[in-house]
């Protein structure tokens, strides 16, 4: 999960003088309003950019250096003189990668930190390791040649991505600027998919009305709702004292449910905006359909309706966790759950909170991994029983994420060791016990291992990068169509 806001850092005098009298009126801390304030501006910056400075009507050298600026200012605009850490770290990064080959570098900002270790290791894999050595989406991702500056900067600062992302692969973004032409697939009568060139980009105006719909529904319950479910109810003493345990799970999913929505305003819009600029496109489904989706950040129906912990995971905040699995779980040695929750936990912050989030985090994902390898099958037939079982998962899968995130909003160790105390640590005993009685089944042992060891199947690789599962709830077409995109990406990125 984000932090608790994007873009939240001190905002420049000149922002917070304009646009007070905005944040009184709807009663909003005035960095959350300069931050909407400047992703509207971006919006129609964003449109005007893919009209009047398409790839076909300007050169790439002019796209570049408009949506470096664009991006620059939106930042300053937002945080003053502290943007300057923007093009200081950016420079900085730059030249350690010119010197040493990309081999690590390190950066406290979240988007940039993520757009320069994955610029980092594209170049690593593809200058200094052997094709042999890479799995098929390393050999897709893998850059070739070392970026110029413009390039460098224009993709860590562009106006589209620079104040809430969400993160691209560096070969995604050049292919857009140059406006270089893209393959697509397409499902054939037999089923198998077949590649398409040629055919031009579609216009992404019914996507971005849809995420902006999305975005007006999401900000209107955040205010409207959200506030009156505050998560920080669930450590109240009285409310502690008096209510019955059917009420303490039944708030805490509601207040945790109720404080989604400003993540899903603010990932939506950012890939709004994107997709304004005709960032985004990922090619067509096997019914013809534009899918507007490449860097999208989260998938709501997938997410409210997770039947695990792992499908939660996958379809929320999707760019970080394949960053994350993509610099951390392919790369570990031992123990790639560990250190892919560690390192999320870093990347985020400082704050005690995130720690004893991400920490439960590893418990509630190994747990439900156990409790799933151990008890799906018998599960499986008939439908009906199938329905119950997941309705059962989706309940104890929801309450599970609900708690464990509890200190990534509460942030401090007092408060978050209260609500734990109150709940007796009753779900980290159910885990710990889980992981001591139930036996790891030796055939998923194998898979398991073959799979983070190898992943050097594309369809392999599709599962794990969708990860949709099989679940009731979800929409066949969603899960057919992703499997068949994420295949698509990698005959993409290798041109």
């Amino acid at each position: 999960m984000p932090r608790r806001g994007p873009a939240m850092a001190t905002t420049s005098t000149t922002g917070s003088t304009l646009l007070q009298p905005l944040s009184n009126a709807v009663q909003l801390p005035i960095d959350q309003v300069n931050f909407v304030v400047c992703q509207l501006f971006a919006l129609l910056a964003a449109i005007w950019f893919r009209i009047y400075l398409h790839s076909s009507k300007t050169s790439s050298f002019i796209r570049h250096i408009v949506a470096t600026l664009l991006g620059l200012y939106l930042a300053f605009f937002c945080f003053g003189w502290y943007a300057l850490h923007f093009l200081v770290q950016s420079g900085i990064s730059y030249c350690i990668m010119v010197i040493i080959g990309a081999e690590s570098m390190h950066t406290p900002m979240m988007i940039i930190t993520q757009k320069i270790t994955s610029l980092a290791y594209e170049i690593h894999d593809g200058m200094f390791r052997k094709d042999e050595e890479l799995t098929p989406s390393q050999r897709g991702l893998a850059v070739r040649r070392m970026p110029s500056l413009l390039e460098y900067v224009s993709y860590n600062c562009n106006f589209m991505g620079i104040l809430a992302g969400p993160l691209c692969s560096y070969k995604d973004y050049i292919t857009f600027i140059e406006g270089r032409p893209s393959y697509v697939t397409q499902a054939s009568e037999n089923g198998k998919e077949e590649a398409q060139q040629g055919r031009a980009d579609p216009s992404p105006n019914a996507a971005v009305s849809d995420k902006l719909l999305v975005c007006g529904l999401s900000l209107l319950f955040h205010l409207t709702i959200s506030n009156a479910l505050p998560v920080e109810y669930n450590i109240d003493e009285r409310f502690q004292a008096t209510a019955s345990w059917p009420t303490k799970v039944t708030y805490l999913y509601i207040s945790l449910l109720a404080a989604r929505p400003k993540y899903y305003f603010a990932w939506t819009l950012a890939d709004a905006i994107n997709n304004a600029a005709g960032f985004g496109f990922r090619g067509y489904d096997r019914n013809g359909v534009a899918r507007w989706d490449l860097i999208s950040n989260l998938r709501i129906q997938q997410i409210e309706m997770s039947t695990s912990f792992k499908m939660f995971l996958d379809n929320w905040n999707i760019q970080t966790a394949l960053w994350l699995k993509r610099v951390c779980y392919e790369r570990a040695s031992f123990s790639p759950t560990i250190q892919t929750f560690f390192l999320s936990a870093i990347w985020h912050g400082v704050y005690p909170g995130y720690y004893l989030t991400f920490l439960t985090g590893v418990l509630m994902t190994l747990a439900a991994r156990a409790m799933r390898n151990n008890f799906r099958h018998y599960f499986s037939e008939p439908p009906l029983l199938k329905f119950l079982y997941d309705v059962i998962t989706w309940a104890v899968t929801q309450v599970s994420i609900s708690y464990t995130v509890v200190p990534f909003v509460l942030l401090s160790v007092k408060p978050s060791l209260m609500f734990y105390s109150s709940w007796y640590y009753c779900l980290h005993i159910c885990g710990i016990l889980v992981l001591l009685l139930l036996p790891v089944k030796k055939t998923q042992r194998g898979k398991n291992a073959h799979e983070n060891n190898e992943l050097s199947r594309p369809k392999k690789f599709d599962e794990r990068e969708s990860s949709l599962g099989q679940n009731s709830f979800s929409t066949p077409n969603n899960i057919c169509s992703q499997n068949q995109d994420l295949g698509s990406r990698h005959s993409l990125l290798t041109q």
